[in-house]
């Protein structure tokens, strides 16, 4: 796994007697991510899959939409005062013509692992306008089929068998085919990993398809979602009440509390086929 995970020495205590041990736990160092020279955020993640990282981000923020809008991604030499490339600094080149980072989306460069929103100004600077609307996706996934995607997200989850501490966000069709799964410290990252994934790969708008959380809902993935154009968004845990909102206003599938045989489906509903109508 390289520098996905680390070793360190612990004490093992069971029924009150301690035992030393080495074990494994997932990496998590900064990231420094840069646009066309200029430094944009830094964020806490797993070192792993970071040029999907960084093209997500910058799918997110509404600065790029297309393969074609991004000309290059690099690691940046002399990080260090040794001149050392510390592989967590990175340089996303933006193609002629694509304008760089709206200057008025005030933000605290630092973010942590578990929250990509802090140091945003205001609420209403992370409702990015999407390049794609989600409302009139004809997507329709059944009820079998969305209990079904936290086993397959599980079944997948390589890291996270050897530490127990990521996070994961897998990209599924309407038939619960996995097509990406991506894991990290951060939830918001894992997301950011799948849609730089899709949009390298020239797949956005993601029209059809259903993004699986291993976390709670917040206000940002369905933001992220939509801006990938996303129909359907499930998580195992709850959502918050912005989150809810959002996906309303947007058209977006909300489904949360994923777990065994029953879910929540906050918004969008006419989107999860069922056996019989709702009853009350």
């Amino acid at each position: 796994m390289g520098r996905v995970t680390t070793r360190r020495r612990v004490i093992r205590v069971v029924d009150g007697r301690p035992t030393a041990r080495p074990d494994t736990l997932v990496a998590e160092e900064p990231l420094e991510i840069r646009v066309d020279g200029k430094s944009l955020s830094v964020t806490m993640r797993t070192p792993v899959d970071d040029f999907d990282l960084a093209a997500g981000f910058l799918v997110s923020e509404g600065v790029i939409s297309r393969a074609d809008q991004l000309s290059a991604i690099r690691y940046c030499a002399g990080a260090t005062a040794d001149g050392q490339n510390t592989y967590n600094v990175l340089d996303a080149t933006l193609a002629d013509g694509v304008p760089g980072p709206d200057p008025s989306l005030e933000r605290n460069f630092y973010t942590t692992s578990s929250c990509g929103l802090c140091g945003k100004a205001s609420l209403d600077a992370v409702r990015t306008s999407a390049a794609w609307t989600v409302e009139a996706d004809s997507l329709r996934v059944s009820a079998e089929t969305i209990v079904g995607l936290p086993d397959s997200l599980r079944a997948a989850q390589k890291v996270f068998d050897r530490t127990g501490g990521l996070h994961a966000a897998g990209l599924f069709d309407a038939d619960g085919t996995l097509l990406c799964l991506r894991e990290d410290v951060g939830r918001h990252n894992a997301v950011d990993k799948v849609v730089g994934w899709a949009v390298r790969d020239g797949r956005l708008p993601l029209s059809g398809t259903i993004l699986m959380v291993s976390g709670r809902a917040s206000f940002e993935l369905v933001q992220k979602a939509t801006m990938a154009g996303i129909p359907m968004l499930a998580a195992v845990s709850a959502p918050s009440s912005l989150a809810v909102d959002l996906a309303a206003e947007m058209g977006l599938t909300l489904v949360g509390f994923l777990r065994g045989n029953s879910m929540n489906v906050y918004a969008g509903a006419h989107r999860v086929a069922l056996a019989e109508s709702p009853v009350g």
